[in-house]
């Protein structure tokens, strides 16, 4: 008799696999889609800035350098002029007058409207992300495009990544102060158009959502939480301005050079070990030259502070007109003004060998120091641009010029010099701001090509390892655990399971009614010992908060006492606890709210039925926090 067989599990049916899919999927996107929706609103808002920004500093460069000094500089390959170039010669004299008037013309509107809007945008935001809860005034980004437009079109050294980046986060932050989000969805939105920002100028959206997550710390640390809604805001910054600039990379590279910029020998690693060395040091110069002009210039004390962005850039354009005669009138090392990425895509071109390519080694490395210099003046006496695009000059010319002569010695240490510029971008950048993965990645976007990626690879781990502590982004927190923006998350795994209802009947609560007048108040405010009462109407729905802060203020006007009543110091704009709030909820909404005492509501109907303390939550922490001690203590012993 044979053995009787084991029947087959049952098999779902496959249209039974719909409904089950679509209950998955929307339980695990459902507490995120309010988020992502904001994040694809934040990245077409950050697209249309890019677009005005991107057009604002072209008009500006156009009537000031081209027009006014007959400058006309190497456009990169995706980027043409928006106007035509004028056919005048080019004027030395205003290459020292025009960044001088630009720098007086920022200082004045910057140091009026928004001071933090001075400097790189890109450290303010994230500063704000750390240290202010994902908030940004919405009059910063306005005041930094127009300041950053103007400083960089009439000649001053920087980037285009920090006023963008700020116009990103800063209607990130907007966003999420209307709408009164969670200060964690708040940072979220914000470093998202942080992201999106640099996705779209630089035509990098790979990049942008990995740069968001990526500069906000020194060390290797991510912030996780960022990058999903960073790629949604990413992808449609990108594609906002796309549709209107197009889609080619911001430097273009010829066919016949891509086809032989590879990497097919090992022991190339080499020179490229020497290019991140080198790098690294160039690094640490700009570090080191851009935070000392930024303590001179505040040490200024008696120039005032419109002044002194005027002061730095007619510096640069004195730098810029040294360099000019020192070279004999050769218009590539004025590259050390304004945007400068001419001449990058001016070195991709170059064809190794021959005594003008040595030549233009000389050029090349004139350029990084110089762009060293002029951007620390630029931008460290407070004018307003980035300093990601000056990073991106300094490290393609340092390292062009460093493969322009190793070419020189013997060709087989480099074979194609134009890949010591692609390299060198990348592994500068990486050293100076502490972000090795979106470099990697945006220097390939930027270039259109991936053909470099493991020397890059290399390159910039190496100059990340290799160099110090100093960021140019001052605003870093050396890791994610010592972020104040996650300081409260320990406090948040302890509170997380306990939930306001039991703090309901721990002490007695009283409540106002919107007619209640000065002296009943204060009378209420002594007799219960809290710290604010809420105000509630003829059915017990919430309408309001009353504080003892503002009761005090008003009891000082005593010919006032007998007309103020509750509906006149309340604040309406209070969110209210329910008793099925987690402790933690509880714990952020007394941080928003700044008040020691919050009303608990019964949803739907919102009527009052009690208060809790914050000093009930920080006893419970306490108490927990103190258990946990005598547990361990009593372990070891």
């Amino acid at each position: 008799m044979e053995p009787a067989s084991t029947p087959p599990p049952p098999v779902s049916h496959p249209l039974r696999w719909f409904p089950e899919l679509w209950e998955s999927s929307r339980k695990r996107v459902r507490p995120q889609a309010r988020l992502l929706g904001l994040s694809l609103l934040v990245g077409v808002i950050s697209g249309l800035g890019a677009i005005v920004f991107f057009v604002a500093c072209q008009w500006v460069f156009h009537i000031a350098m081209d027009m006014g000094a007959g400058y006309h500089p190497l456009s990169p390959g995706g980027e043409p002029p928006l106007w035509a170039e004028t056919t005048g010669p080019l004027r030395p004299w205003a290459l020292l007058l025009l960044p001088a008037i630009g720098g007086l013309l920022s200082g004045v509107f910057v140091f009026s409207l928004a001071p933090e809007a001075e400097g790189h945008g890109t450290d303010a935001a994230i500063a704000a992300y750390h240290f202010r809860h994902g908030e940004i005034r919405p009059r910063v980004p306005l005041v930094k495009l127009v300041a950053s437009a103007v400083t960089l079109g009439f000649g001053g050294s920087g980037g285009r990544e920090g006023p963008i980046a700020q116009i990103g986060a800063g209607f990130g932050s907007f966003l999420g102060q209307i709408l009164r989000l969670r200060p964690a969805d708040r940072r979220v939105l914000m470093a998202a158009g942080m992201g999106a920002g640099i996705a779209a100028i630089f035509r990098a959206p790979l990049a942008g959502a990995l740069f968001a997550a990526e500069v906000l710390y020194r060390s290797p640390d991510f912030e996780s939480d960022v990058i999903i809604p960073a790629c949604l805001a990413s992808v449609t910054a990108y594609s906002t301005f796309g549709l209107v600039f197009g889609w080619s990379p911001l430097f273009t590279i010829s066919p016949e050079l891509l086809a032989v910029l590879k990497f097919e020998n090992p022991f190339e690693l080499l020179p490229y070990s020497l290019l991140a060395v080198v790098m690294v040091a160039m690094a640490s110069l700009y570090v080191r030259s851009f935070y000392g002009f930024v303590g001179v210039s505040h040490s200024l004390t008696k120039v005032p502070r419109h002044l002194r962005p005027a002061l730095g850039a007619a510096a640069s354009g004195l730098v810029a007109l040294v360099l000019y005669y020192a070279f004999r009138g050769d218009q590539q090392v004025l590259s050390v003004l304004s945007f400068g990425y001419g001449i990058l895509q001016d070195a991709l071109n170059v064809p190794p060998g021959g005594e003008t390519t040595t030549y233009m080694g000389f050029v090349l490395m004139a350029v990084a120091l110089g762009k060293i210099l002029t951007t620390s003046l630029t931008i460290g006496s407070g004018g307003s641009g980035g300093v990601f695009g000056p990073s991106m000059v300094i490290g393609g010319c340092g390292g062009g010029a460093l493969g322009i002569w190793l070419h020189a010695i013997d060709p087989r240490l480099v074979p194609q010099p134009a890949s010591f510029v692609i390299v060198g971008m990348a592994g500068f950048f990486a050293a100076a701001a502490k972000t090795p993965f979106s470099t990697l990645v945006i220097v390939s976007e930027m270039t259109g090509s991936y053909n470099l990626l493991l020397p890059t690879l290399w390159v910039c781990s190496l100059a990340f390892v290799l160099s110090d502590e100093k960021s140019i982004y001052s605003a870093q927190v050396e890791k994610r655990s010592l972020s104040p923006a996650h300081q409260g998350d320990y406090v948040r795994e302890v509170l997380g399971n306990l939930s306001v209802r039991q703090f309901l009947s721990t002490h007695p609560w009283s409540s106002l009614h919107p007619q209640d007048r000065l002296p009943q108040i204060i009378e209420q405010l002594t007799g219960d010992g809290q710290p604010a009462l809420p105000v509630i109407d003829t059915d017990g729905r919430l309408l309001g908060v009353v504080s003892i802060e503002d009761v005090y203020l008003a009891s000082q006007a005593h010919f006032l006492s007998d007309l103020v009543v509750a509906a006149d110091l309340m604040r309406s704009d209070v969110v209210a606890l329910e008793p099925d709030d987690r402790l933690d909820r509880a714990l952020e909404l007394f941080v928003e709210s700044d008040l020691l005492c919050l009303p608990v509501i019964e949803a739907p109907g919102g009527k009052v039925i009690g208060t809790v303390k914050r000093s009930d939550v920080s006893r419970t922490y306490l108490r927990y926090v103190q258990g946990n001690l005598a547990d361990r203590t009593q372990a070891l012993t």
